[in-house]
């Protein structure tokens, strides 16, 4: 015979129920200076909300979100003058980094504004358009001859990309001419 002491939700509960004196004590109850209570503050629900925050239940879609955002243009053709002008600059460049003891006896400061096609398989734009980005450092080669690159600090650069080549050193203001590159 089951006998029902109380009920559980919606349930009755029978009388061999293992919990029984458990459930029959109610919610906890903490004083303000209880033992729990000091070791385990109540938090306000600004900290509590803060708690959930780092789950990301998509991730990569912020990423991919914002990588849409990315406003792409078509490359410009610069004319023969400009050409002109950036190829000297180049073979000033190349000899003044010639070779790594050259390159690091120079340290030569630049600034590269270059174009990057479109990455993002995804994206409109990718094969069609690009960006204009710009990279501050030491150049430390130029490869005119295998490579066709310029290396600015970590990052190699295709020389047909490039749209300008500056230097906050007046490298380029110059007279190259009198001295004898490799």
């Amino acid at each position: 015979m089951t006998q029902y002491l109380c009920e559980i939700g919606s349930m009755p509960m029978p009388a061999n129920f293992k919990y029984k004196d458990v459930f029959l004590k109610g919610k906890p109850h903490h004083d303000m200076w209880d033992i729990f209570r000091i070791k385990h503050p109540k938090m306000d629900c600004g900290k509590r909300a803060k708690i959930f925050t780092p789950f990301d239940a998509l991730k990569g879609f912020s990423e991919e979100v914002t990588s849409k955002r990315v406003l792409y243009e078509d490359k410009i053709l610069i004319d023969q003058a400009e050409r002109d002008e950036l190829d000297r600059r180049l073979n000033i460049l190349h000899g003044l980094t010639f070779n790594s003891r050259m390159a690091k006896q120079n340290q030569v400061h630049v600034t590269v504004t270059y174009y990057e096609p479109c990455q993002d398989t995804h994206n409109e734009a990718y094969g069609l358009q690009g960006q204009y980005l710009t990279v501050t450092g030491i150049c430390w080669n130029v490869d005119t001859d295998i490579t066709n690159t310029i290396q600015i600090d970590d990052r190699r650069i295709a020389v047909r990309d490039i749209i300008r080549i500056e230097s906050p050193d007046g490298i380029f203001e110059r007279e190259w001419e009198s001295i004898c590159f490799p």
